[in-house]
């Protein structure tokens, strides 16, 4: 059974690269005789907002798509990402990390060939730690790459590209996850960060096919690495690529990009936008 998903953000209105996005992994679904499943990846819960919620449906809605009920929200199932995350701390694969953002610039601009998102750290001594955690300090939970190489034993792990990455990537590709270093799993006021939350639903939902947009490509190799890690399957992926404006740049929420609701409310039919997109 072909299973695929879109899984957004409630924390603004949809624009058009999300529509895009919908209709691509809709579209993917109906022609193989699937199923559609929609997310709510609300885990974020300073920035996520019911009205963002709402909005999501009458948009989907509106463009004619239909999805497989109930709708699975991630804050309602926080459970089965501690015990994600419980696992892996069972196996030492994971660290408290008590350095800011900026401590961990600092270290890569002393660092001759560094970058931010491959940054490598490790556990502190345990009475340090003891001490920091009794004077409550703040601290993320981090995968340990050197910890998860070492579980690996050096066994090369791969994941199959059937849409292309940004640089072209398709077929069988062998991940890379040092690309995004000891990536955080999870923040001592937030239960869980989108790596490892991403992977438990995809398991969880039965997806078997993640469409999603080629920004998302880099994150894929991080990803491949906690399925290997928890024992969880690989679906297949297909990143499609990312709807520009005039300018060039991707449609996104930060730079507020116009988004569904104002096209409707200036008499945009959903099928002259799907003809803008190519669904015809």
């Amino acid at each position: 059974m072909f299973i695929t998903r879109f899984a957004p953000s409630p924390t603004g209105y949809l624009h058009r690269g999300h529509a895009f996005s919908a209709l691509t992994a809709h579209e993917a679904a109906r022609a193989a005789g699937g199923r559609f499943v929609l997310r709510i990846e609300d885990i974020d819960a300073t920035r996520s907002r019911p009205e963002f919620e709402t909005a999501v449906y009458e948009d989907l809605s509106w463009l004619g798509l239909a999805w497989d009920v109930p709708v699975r929200r991630q804050s309602e199932h926080l459970d089965d990402y501690h015990a994600s995350l419980a696992a892996l701390a069972t196996s030492g694969l994971i660290y408290r990390c008590f350095r800011t953002r900026k401590d961990i610039a600092e270290d890569i601009g002393r660092a001759p060939h560094g970058a931010m998102d491959a940054w490598r750290g490790a556990a502190l001594p345990a009475e340090e730690e003891a001490q920091r955690l009794a004077a409550g300090e703040p601290y993320a939970w981090r995968l340990s790459l050197d910890a998860a190489e070492t579980a690996l034993g050096g066994r090369p792990l791969t994941f199959r590209e059937e849409g292309h990455g940004p640089n072209g990537e398709h077929g069988l590709i062998t991940a890379d996850p040092a690309l995004g270093g000891d990536v955080v799993l999870a923040r001592k006021d937030v239960g869980v960060a989108y790596h490892l939350a991403v992977v438990v639903d995809d398991a969880l939902q039965g997806v078997t096919h993640v469409i999603r947009g080629q920004d998302l490509f880099e994150a894929t190799h991080v990803q491949r690495l906690l399925q290997a890690l928890l024992d969880l399957p690989t679906p297949i992926y297909r990143h499609h690529r990312l709807l520009t404006g005039a300018d060039g740049k991707r449609f996104a929420k930060r730079d507020k990009a116009q988004t569904l609701r104002d096209l409707r409310a200036h008499g945009v039919t959903p099928e002259a936008l799907r003809r803008e997109m190519g669904f015809d």
